[in-house]
């Protein structure tokens, strides 16, 4: 197990970029089975989750070649999906596998389309409350595919010979429940209705995607997709979007401990309402062209709602708040000037690191699972070191974030979870003036 060890109180200066989007790579790898023909995809991040899928793929059968560029972010990456090990998907190992990584789940979509079954495990991934997999079940069946479940192995197995096209209507908006849908429903016999789809940008860009590979998707962008079934797709180049949950990160890293911090070519059209949601906590946020510029925030303090009530910060389906900068908001709210009520609503532990800040010195009351209310310092309070373990991708950043901003020198365990979502962050932090040690 590795750790980080932070001394905090050192301001950020300088430029930084963002890596590739973690989960739109995600599904856009699990795409690339839908063809025997080479996919080639940009951008990719160098991350623990990603590269896990990629070896995931190769245990399969499909062929991968990697082009590095300099640290690794801007990764070019062929994949060729031409000769699948159908033995080796049926068994114990490759469900094992699967068990331990969140994204395989993504997988289902595609192998079912082209190979006419698959096998299902509960996956692994962050432990932040439950995240049923109902939406892709749902969605397989409406397709005509039928389950099986092996009680020896603790798996279903699902197959089709020929899935059919339907209409659905989604009981979530399910982001990754979308993702797989769509991937099945691409060769389905016949016309898929998906009504109340998500439409976040990353589930856009693997529409566009599919469509370039010779798709036939309309309602790109909408919560109604509609979805001409094709008998064959081909090859095709794909570039990945910079993560909208980093941007939100170093966001957070610039107002709590920046001295002016520049964060470059975001894709600004496709981070909705983040910026927003830190302006509402009185941060300042200058945009030039496709950057963002933090100044240095002496002070923020806390908008309130036009009728004076407490600012609320809740999330959303897109184009609402992503639930997964919940934890660096409150982490930003801790030192401005005010109170703020941060309703989770999608997952009901994602809250319960809080007691690690309260720990450090943070006003924070943690109302139930998934409300809290934060009483900002003002920065007359400075949170104080802490030894303390992540629990999960984006409570370890955000945990690394008030570290940042601590006196003394704290310690981060596991943070194995920081590294599933976030590339050599210590490297890139320190290249800004940050003091991070992995030991």
């Amino acid at each position: 197990m590795s750790a980080f060890i932070i001394e905090g109180g050192h301001p950020l200066k300088g430029t930084i970029t963002p890596q590739g989007a973690k989960n739109e790579a995600l599904e856009v790898i699990c795409a690339t089975l839908l063809t025997s023909e080479p996919v080639t995809i940009y951008n990719i991040p160098n991350i623990r989750d990603v590269n896990n899928l990629i070896q995931l793929l190769k245990d399969i059968g499909v062929k991968v070649s990697v082009r590095e560029s300099g640290e690794g972010s801007v990764r070019e990456i062929t994949f060729q999906a031409d000769d699948l090990n159908l033995s080796y998907l049926q068994s114990d190992e490759f469900v094992q596998k699967c068990a331990a990584l969140r994204g395989s789940v993504l997988m289902i979509g595609p192998l079912l389309a082209r190979m006419g079954k698959a096998i299902i495990t509960k996956p692994g991934g962050d432990k932040i409350g439950r995240r049923r997999l109902d939406t892709h079940f749902l969605g397989f069946k409406a397709l005509g595919a039928r389950f099986r479940h092996i009680a020896d192995r603790n798996v279903y197995e699902i197959g089709a010979r020929q899935l059919k096209g339907a209409y659905m209507l989604l009981d979530e908006a399910s982001v990754t429940g979308t993702a797989n849908i769509i991937m099945a429903a691409v060769f389905a016999q016949g016309t898929t209705t998906i009504y109340n789809a998500a439409c976040e940008p990353y589930i856009q860009q693997l529409c566009h995607m599919l469509n370039s590979m010779g798709a036939q998707i309309e309602g790109i962008g909408s919560n109604l997709l509609i979805i001409h079934g094709v008998q064959q797709l081909f090859g095709t180049t794909h570039h990945v979007l910079p993560d909208m949950i980093e941007v939100g990160s170093f966001i957070g890293m610039a107002a709590m401990v920046g001295n002016g911090v520049r964060i470059k070519n975001v894709s600004l059209k496709n981070l909705g309402i983040i910026p927003d949601a830190f302006r509402r906590l009185g941060v300042k946020i200058d945009v030039e062209g496709d950057d963002l510029v933090i100044p240095q925030q002496k002070h923020y303090v806390v908008d309130s709602f036009i009728d004076g009530t407490i600012m609320t910060l809740a999330d959303a389906p897109w184009p609402g708040l992503t639930p997964d900068l919940l934890s660096v908001l409150i982490v930003v709210a801790t030192q401005a000037r005010g109170s703020v009520l941060i309703h989770q609503k999608m997952f009901e532990s994602r809250l319960f690191f809080v007691d690690k800040l309260i720990d450090m010195g943070a006003q924070i009351i943690l109302c139930d699972p998934h409300r809290a209310v934060v009483v900002g310092h003002d920065r007359k309070l400075t949170l104080r070191a802490q030894r303390m373990s992540s629990p999960d991708i984006r409570a370890g950043i955000a945990l690394l974030i008030a570290a940042m901003s601590a006196k003394g020198y704290s310690r981060i365990d596991n943070i194995e979870q920081i590294d599933r979502g976030y590339e050599n962050i210590e490297g890139r932090l320190n290249a800004l003036g940050a003091h991070i040690e992995r030991v």
